[in-house]
């Protein structure tokens, strides 16, 4: 996998997967930001919500340490990292022609599953509308059943 195709910790916790790069490749949150649109904003806010091991702490999570325990990868192929692996998105999804997974729905949570033998989380696409607060509550939830949050 090339550096064009990644961006984030050797050794992550959490890949998230997407579909488009950022215009700044860069490991520097607030740099990575500002060289981009407030989509990005939301997409790293969400990634924080989710990867924070305390749920309140996720803004100095976001801005001192994302990149250190997350990654953005942007290949339609799982990395072969034993992390978990995070596709958000339909669209985003259907890139994925080999993965195979048994992701089961979680109850009261629309358009999330997880597969927690492979480690694979599958949302919503990263946005305010479509994963809201309550559903980022269901994913943590669903992560901490896992033994995500040591």
């Amino acid at each position: 996998m090339s550096d064009a195709d990644y961006l984030g910790a050797a050794r992550p916790t959490l890949i998230l997967y997407l579909s488009h790069r950022p215009n700044a490749m860069t490991l520097d949150v607030a740099a990575l930001l500002a060289a981009n649109s407030n989509h990005w904003r939301k997409i790293v806010n969400l990634l924080a919500k989710v990867a924070c091991p305390v749920a309140d702490e996720w803004r100095h999570f976001r801005d001192e340490t994302l990149f250190q325990e997350t990654a953005l990868c942007f290949e339609p192929q799982l990395a072969q990292a034993s992390c978990w692996h995070w596709i958000g998105g339909k669209e985003n999804l259907s890139r994925f022609s080999d993965l195979q997974h048994c992701a089961l729905p979680l109850p009261a949570a629309p358009g999330i599953a997880v597969d927690p033998q492979k480690r694979v989380l599958l949302t919503p696409y990263l946005d305010y509308r479509q994963l809201s607060n309550v559903l980022v509550k269901h994913v943590r939830r669903s992560l901490c059943e896992q033994s995500f949050y040591r």
